[in-house]
């Protein structure tokens, strides 16, 4: 009777451990399982991830094929745009080749896209600046034609300068006005907001920092338009273009290469008007800085 007891208690004994290594034995294979599905899971997110930033190269790549087609007229920025251009060929050319595992080279070329953007954003805007200002200067030189028999001379090479204008304006970057504020002042040199007493226009100015431009003496020249695109006519001519063209103010500035704060005034001789005003700066046959201003009341 003791031995079936015995016997009894093996079997009982074997079961529980049948049992119990079934158990442990189910419970690995739900969590292989379970850990299986996460990194299929993961895997999959990446490949999206990997897909969707590997349309946003392919669209940026469209962008560049697009402003390599407009009429810059600027070799220096025309080569910035294609070497940038070929950039994102490279970029999306490595992003084809990565695996969507290798999570650190996915998060450095996102990285770079948005460096390429900003790089894009910064070239577009050169280059609406380049044609606005293009534009503004051809308008104002066929008025400056009309009003003096020589400046129409002139102005007829200026025409066939100006498909080279974009590219002088980009050298111009070389001495840059970057701020300027304009205040105007009443009969007794204080600020003023009431159009009627506005007797003097003051305008400070920023040159940018820039340790590349060569330091001295510099004759800076000033043309303020009023609203109907008249001058303020000064007392002379400067060279630009290889041309005299008339200023309304000249000044000369000591320049060291670090940032230069200055000022100019314009005594108003005539009525003031309300409307938009443009202040331009001009520096060793160069626009360095091109302002919009209004006056209203």
């Amino acid at each position: 009777m003791t031995d079936k007891k015995k016997t009894s208690s093996k079997k009982a004994w074997v079961i529980i451990l049948i049992l119990f290594l079934l158990a442990v034995i189910g419970g690995l294979a739900y969590l292989f399982l379970t850990q299986r599905q996460q990194m299929n899971e993961l895997v999959e997110q990446m490949e999206i991830e990997k897909e969707e930033l590997q349309e946003e190269y392919e669209d940026l790549a469209i962008q560049f094929d697009g402003y390599q087609t407009l009429d810059i007229r600027n070799d220096s920025l025309q080569d910035l745009l294609s070497r940038e251009q070929q950039r994102v060929q490279d970029l999306l050319e490595e992003l084809r080749q990565t695996k969507a595992s290798n999570a650190r080279k996915i998060a450095e070329l996102k990285k770079e896209l948005a460096t390429v953007r900003e790089v894009m954003k910064d070239y577009v805007r050169q280059i609406d600046s380049l044609n606005a200002t293009n534009a503004r200067l051809t308008e104002e030189n066929m008025l400056v034609r009309q009003e003096n028999q020589q400046v129409k001379e002139q102005n007829s090479q200026l025409s066939t300068a100006n498909a080279q204008l974009t590219e002088t304006v980009t050298r111009a970057a070389m001495l840059e006005v970057t701020t300027c504020t304009i205040t105007p002042l009443n009969k007794r040199d204080h600020k003023t907001k009431i159009v009627s007493q506005i007797r003097k226009l003051q305008f400070d100015y920023t040159i940018a920092r820039n340790i590349t431009c060569r330091p001295g003496m510099k004759d800076l020249y000033v043309r303020i338009t009023d609203p109907n695109g008249e001058l303020f006519m000064g007392e002379g001519l400067f060279p630009f273009e290889n041309q005299e063209i008339p200023y309304s103010v000249a000044a000369q500035i000591e320049y060291s290469g670090e940032a230069y704060n200055g000022t100019v005034y314009w005594p108003m001789h005539t009525e003031v008007v309300n409307g938009y005003y443009t202040i331009d700066f001009f520096c060793e046959d160069n626009l360095i800085g091109s302002f919009p201003f209004q006056i209203k009341k």
